[in-house]
Protein backbone atom coordinates (compact mmCIF):
# COMPACT_ATOMS: atom_id res chain seq x y z
CA UNK A 1 0.00 0.00 0.00
CA UNK A 2 1.21 3.51 -0.89
CA UNK A 3 0.21 6.86 0.55
CA UNK A 4 -0.38 10.16 -1.20
CA UNK A 5 -0.05 13.05 1.25
CA UNK A 6 -1.41 16.48 0.33
CA UNK A 7 -0.15 19.48 2.32
CA UNK A 8 -1.37 23.06 1.96
CA UNK A 9 0.43 26.15 3.29
CA UNK A 10 -2.93 27.87 3.69
CA UNK A 11 -6.06 25.71 3.26
CA UNK A 12 -6.49 22.23 1.80
CA UNK A 13 -10.06 21.86 0.58
CA UNK A 14 -12.15 18.71 0.15
CA UNK A 15 -12.19 19.62 -3.54
CA UNK A 16 -8.38 19.38 -3.67
CA UNK A 17 -8.53 15.92 -2.07
CA UNK A 18 -11.25 14.84 -4.50
CA UNK A 19 -9.29 16.09 -7.53
CA UNK A 20 -6.17 14.24 -6.38
CA UNK A 21 -8.18 11.07 -5.80
CA UNK A 22 -9.65 11.33 -9.30
CA UNK A 23 -6.13 11.75 -10.71
CA UNK A 24 -5.13 8.48 -9.04
CA UNK A 25 -8.17 6.71 -10.43
CA UNK A 26 -7.16 8.04 -13.84
CA UNK A 27 -4.00 5.93 -13.73
CA UNK A 28 -5.97 2.88 -12.53
CA UNK A 29 -4.94 3.14 -8.89
CA UNK A 30 -7.16 1.32 -6.41
CA UNK A 31 -7.99 3.74 -3.61
CA UNK A 32 -8.07 2.77 0.03
CA UNK A 33 -8.78 4.92 3.07
CA UNK A 34 -8.67 8.73 2.99
CA UNK A 35 -8.00 10.53 6.25
CA UNK A 36 -7.09 13.99 7.50
CA UNK A 37 -3.81 14.39 9.37
CA UNK A 38 -4.87 17.93 10.28
CA UNK A 39 -8.21 19.25 9.01
CA UNK A 40 -7.81 21.79 6.17
CA UNK A 41 -3.99 21.40 6.24
CA UNK A 42 -2.90 17.85 5.38
CA UNK A 43 -4.61 14.69 4.18
CA UNK A 44 -3.62 11.11 3.28
CA UNK A 45 -5.03 9.05 0.42
CA UNK A 46 -4.02 5.39 0.46
CA UNK A 47 -3.81 3.47 -2.79
CA UNK A 48 -2.34 0.45 -4.56
CA UNK A 49 -2.02 -0.71 -8.14
CA UNK A 50 -0.02 2.30 -9.40
CA UNK A 51 3.68 3.15 -9.23
CA UNK A 52 4.78 5.87 -6.83
CA UNK A 53 6.37 7.99 -9.58
CA UNK A 54 3.30 7.73 -11.81
CA UNK A 55 1.00 8.71 -8.96
CA UNK A 56 3.12 11.71 -8.09
CA UNK A 57 3.19 12.85 -11.73
CA UNK A 58 -0.56 12.48 -12.09
CA UNK A 59 -1.36 14.57 -9.04
CA UNK A 60 1.39 17.09 -9.75
CA UNK A 61 -0.08 17.67 -13.21
CA UNK A 62 -3.20 19.14 -11.58
CA UNK A 63 -1.19 22.23 -10.71
CA UNK A 64 -2.75 22.61 -7.27
CA UNK A 65 -1.09 25.13 -4.89
CA UNK A 66 -0.12 22.35 -2.49
CA UNK A 67 2.86 20.13 -1.73
CA UNK A 68 2.52 16.42 -2.47
CA UNK A 69 4.35 13.35 -1.24
CA UNK A 70 3.91 9.82 -2.55
CA UNK A 71 5.66 6.96 -0.79
CA UNK A 72 5.22 3.43 0.56
CA UNK A 73 3.07 3.40 3.71
CA UNK A 74 5.37 0.99 5.56
CA UNK A 75 8.38 3.33 5.68
CA UNK A 76 6.83 6.79 5.75
CA UNK A 77 8.04 7.77 9.23
CA UNK A 78 11.79 8.20 9.09
CA UNK A 79 14.49 7.34 11.61
CA UNK A 80 17.06 9.82 10.31
CA UNK A 81 17.15 13.26 8.72
CA UNK A 82 20.16 14.59 6.83
CA UNK A 83 19.92 18.18 5.66
CA UNK A 84 21.72 20.88 3.76
CA UNK A 85 22.13 24.24 5.52
CA UNK A 86 22.24 27.27 3.21
CA UNK A 87 18.83 28.06 1.67
CA UNK A 88 17.44 24.90 3.30
CA UNK A 89 17.80 25.11 7.08
CA UNK A 90 18.58 28.84 6.95
CA UNK A 91 17.20 31.49 4.64
CA UNK A 92 20.48 32.74 3.16
CA UNK A 93 23.69 31.61 1.45
CA UNK A 94 26.33 32.51 4.03
CA UNK A 95 29.16 33.00 1.54
CA UNK A 96 27.06 35.53 -0.39
CA UNK A 97 26.29 37.45 2.80
CA UNK A 98 29.97 37.45 3.82
CA UNK A 99 30.78 38.80 0.38
CA UNK A 100 28.44 41.71 1.03
CA UNK A 101 30.72 42.84 3.86
CA UNK A 102 33.57 42.81 1.35
CA UNK A 103 31.52 44.77 -1.18
CA UNK A 104 31.46 41.96 -3.76
CA UNK A 105 28.15 40.20 -3.15
CA UNK A 106 26.83 40.36 -6.76
CA UNK A 107 30.06 38.85 -8.10
CA UNK A 108 30.07 35.96 -5.64
CA UNK A 109 26.30 35.41 -5.63
CA UNK A 110 26.33 34.84 -9.38
CA UNK A 111 28.88 32.05 -8.97
CA UNK A 112 26.93 30.57 -6.05
CA UNK A 113 23.76 30.46 -8.13
CA UNK A 114 25.55 28.76 -11.04
CA UNK A 115 27.14 26.20 -8.71
CA UNK A 116 23.82 25.42 -7.01
CA UNK A 117 22.20 24.96 -10.42
CA UNK A 118 24.88 22.39 -11.26
CA UNK A 119 26.55 24.49 -13.93
CA UNK A 120 29.96 24.63 -12.21
CA UNK A 121 32.14 22.17 -10.31
CA UNK A 122 31.26 22.77 -6.66
CA UNK A 123 34.76 22.49 -5.18
CA UNK A 124 36.35 24.70 -7.84
CA UNK A 125 33.60 27.28 -7.47
CA UNK A 126 33.98 27.30 -3.68
CA UNK A 127 37.74 27.78 -3.87
CA UNK A 128 37.31 30.63 -6.36
CA UNK A 129 34.72 32.43 -4.22
CA UNK A 130 36.63 32.00 -0.96
CA UNK A 131 39.80 33.35 -2.62
CA UNK A 132 37.93 36.59 -3.33
CA UNK A 133 37.26 36.98 0.40
CA UNK A 134 40.95 37.01 1.31
CA UNK A 135 41.73 39.87 3.68
CA UNK A 136 38.18 40.35 4.92
CA UNK A 137 38.24 40.95 8.68
CA UNK A 138 37.46 37.76 10.57
CA UNK A 139 35.05 39.75 12.73
CA UNK A 140 32.73 39.81 9.69
CA UNK A 141 31.84 36.17 10.42
CA UNK A 142 30.25 36.95 13.80
CA UNK A 143 28.65 40.08 12.42
CA UNK A 144 27.22 38.16 9.47
CA UNK A 145 25.84 35.45 11.71
CA UNK A 146 24.18 37.98 14.00
CA UNK A 147 22.79 40.24 11.28
CA UNK A 148 21.99 37.91 8.39
CA UNK A 149 21.55 34.27 9.42
CA UNK A 150 17.94 33.32 10.13
CA UNK A 151 16.49 29.84 10.57
CA UNK A 152 14.16 28.64 7.85
CA UNK A 153 10.53 28.52 9.03
CA UNK A 154 9.80 25.09 10.45
CA UNK A 155 13.45 24.02 10.70
CA UNK A 156 13.61 23.68 14.48
CA UNK A 157 10.13 22.13 14.71
CA UNK A 158 11.03 19.54 12.07
CA UNK A 159 14.31 18.43 13.64
CA UNK A 160 13.20 18.65 17.27
CA UNK A 161 10.03 16.67 16.56
CA UNK A 162 11.93 13.94 14.74
CA UNK A 163 14.54 13.75 17.49
CA UNK A 164 11.82 13.52 20.13
CA UNK A 165 10.50 10.48 18.27
CA UNK A 166 13.94 8.84 18.26
CA UNK A 167 15.38 9.96 14.92
CA UNK A 168 19.04 10.71 14.30
CA UNK A 169 19.83 14.10 12.71
CA UNK A 170 22.77 15.35 10.64
CA UNK A 171 23.46 18.78 9.18
CA UNK A 172 25.94 18.45 6.30
CA UNK A 173 26.89 21.65 4.52
CA UNK A 174 29.14 22.85 1.74
CA UNK A 175 29.20 26.06 3.74
CA UNK A 176 31.34 26.87 6.75
CA UNK A 177 31.67 25.47 10.27
CA UNK A 178 31.74 29.05 11.61
CA UNK A 179 28.05 29.20 10.74
CA UNK A 180 27.02 25.54 10.63
CA UNK A 181 28.10 24.74 14.20
CA UNK A 182 25.89 27.52 15.56
CA UNK A 183 23.00 26.77 13.22
CA UNK A 184 23.17 23.08 14.07
CA UNK A 185 23.08 23.82 17.80
CA UNK A 186 20.19 26.29 17.42
CA UNK A 187 18.07 23.81 15.47
CA UNK A 188 19.07 20.75 17.47
CA UNK A 189 21.06 18.59 15.05
CA UNK A 190 22.98 15.74 16.68
CA UNK A 191 25.90 16.05 14.23
CA UNK A 192 27.27 18.84 12.03
CA UNK A 193 29.68 18.54 9.09
CA UNK A 194 30.88 21.55 7.07
CA UNK A 195 33.93 23.22 5.56
CA UNK A 196 36.47 25.07 7.69
CA UNK A 197 37.07 28.64 6.56
CA UNK A 198 40.72 29.36 7.32
CA UNK A 199 41.85 32.48 9.19
CA UNK A 200 45.23 34.22 8.88
CA UNK A 201 45.74 36.42 11.90
CA UNK A 202 42.70 38.66 12.05
CA UNK A 203 41.54 38.19 8.46
CA UNK A 204 40.24 35.49 6.17
CA UNK A 205 43.07 33.60 4.49
CA UNK A 206 41.14 33.10 1.27
CA UNK A 207 41.18 29.31 1.57
CA UNK A 208 39.23 26.44 3.09
CA UNK A 209 40.60 23.31 4.70
CA UNK A 210 40.80 20.24 2.49
CA UNK A 211 39.15 17.94 1.65
CA UNK A 212 36.13 20.04 0.77
CA UNK A 213 32.68 18.93 1.89
CA UNK A 214 30.95 18.34 -1.44
CA UNK A 215 28.20 16.20 -2.96
CA UNK A 216 30.23 13.01 -2.49
CA UNK A 217 30.77 13.87 1.18
CA UNK A 218 27.03 14.32 1.65
CA UNK A 219 26.28 10.95 0.06
CA UNK A 220 28.96 9.17 2.09
CA UNK A 221 27.71 10.83 5.27
CA UNK A 222 24.16 9.61 4.62
CA UNK A 223 25.33 6.04 4.16
CA UNK A 224 27.84 6.08 7.02
CA UNK A 225 25.51 7.63 9.59
CA UNK A 226 22.70 5.25 8.66
CA UNK A 227 25.05 2.30 8.97
CA UNK A 228 26.52 3.39 12.32
CA UNK A 229 23.07 3.89 13.82
CA UNK A 230 21.59 0.74 12.29
CA UNK A 231 19.07 2.68 10.22
CA UNK A 232 17.84 1.21 6.92
CA UNK A 233 18.31 3.57 3.98
CA UNK A 234 14.56 3.36 3.34
CA UNK A 235 14.09 4.99 6.75
CA UNK A 236 16.18 8.08 5.92
CA UNK A 237 15.05 11.55 4.85
CA UNK A 238 17.34 13.91 2.93
CA UNK A 239 16.49 17.52 2.13
CA UNK A 240 18.34 20.20 0.19
CA UNK A 241 18.06 22.80 -2.55
CA UNK A 242 21.21 22.68 -4.66
CA UNK A 243 22.89 20.43 -7.19
CA UNK A 244 25.45 19.30 -4.61
CA UNK A 245 22.55 17.78 -2.64
CA UNK A 246 21.41 15.54 -5.49
CA UNK A 247 23.38 12.36 -4.64
CA UNK A 248 22.12 12.22 -1.05
CA UNK A 249 18.59 13.13 -2.16
CA UNK A 250 18.59 10.33 -4.73
CA UNK A 251 19.96 7.79 -2.24
CA UNK A 252 17.68 8.54 0.72
CA UNK A 253 14.46 6.72 1.50
CA UNK A 254 12.68 10.03 0.85
CA UNK A 255 14.69 12.68 -0.97
CA UNK A 256 13.13 16.13 -0.87
CA UNK A 257 13.96 19.21 -2.93
CA UNK A 258 13.17 22.26 -0.81
CA UNK A 259 12.31 25.40 -2.84
CA UNK A 260 15.06 24.03 -5.00
CA UNK A 261 16.91 24.59 -8.22
CA UNK A 262 15.33 22.83 -11.24
CA UNK A 263 18.02 20.16 -11.56
CA UNK A 264 17.65 19.26 -7.89
CA UNK A 265 13.87 19.12 -8.06
CA UNK A 266 14.03 16.86 -11.10
CA UNK A 267 16.20 14.39 -9.17
CA UNK A 268 14.06 14.33 -6.02
CA UNK A 269 11.23 11.98 -5.09
CA UNK A 270 9.35 14.92 -3.55
CA UNK A 271 9.45 18.69 -3.67
CA UNK A 272 8.33 21.38 -1.24
CA UNK A 273 7.41 24.35 -3.41
CA UNK A 274 4.64 25.96 -1.39
CA UNK A 275 5.07 25.49 2.35
CA UNK A 276 7.80 25.42 4.95
CA UNK A 277 9.81 22.59 6.47
CA UNK A 278 6.94 21.36 8.64
CA UNK A 279 5.53 19.85 5.44
CA UNK A 280 8.07 17.09 6.04
CA UNK A 281 6.34 16.22 9.29
CA UNK A 282 3.03 15.88 7.51
CA UNK A 283 4.78 13.72 4.91
CA UNK A 284 5.56 11.34 7.78
CA UNK A 285 1.97 11.39 9.02
CA UNK A 286 2.73 13.42 12.16
CA UNK A 287 -0.12 15.78 13.16
CA UNK A 288 0.49 19.25 14.58
CA UNK A 289 -0.55 18.21 18.10
CA UNK A 290 2.53 15.94 18.22
CA UNK A 291 5.02 18.56 17.00
CA UNK A 292 7.70 19.94 19.28
CA UNK A 293 7.04 23.67 19.04
CA UNK A 294 9.71 26.33 18.52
Amino acid sequence: MNILTLVAPERLSPGDVSAASDALRGIDAQLGMTGWIDRDKACDVQFRGAEVAAARAAVDALGLPIDIFVQPRATREKQMIIADMDSTMITVECIDELADYAGIKPQIAAVTEAAMRGELDFAEALDARVALLKGLAATAIDRCHEERVRLMPGARTLVQTMRARGSHSVLVSGGFTAFADRVGAAIGFAKVIANELLIDGEALAGTVAKPIVDSDTKLKTLRAEASVHGIPIDATLAVGDGANDIPMIEAAGLGVAYHAKPKTEAAAAAAVRQGDLTALLYAQGIPRREWVAD
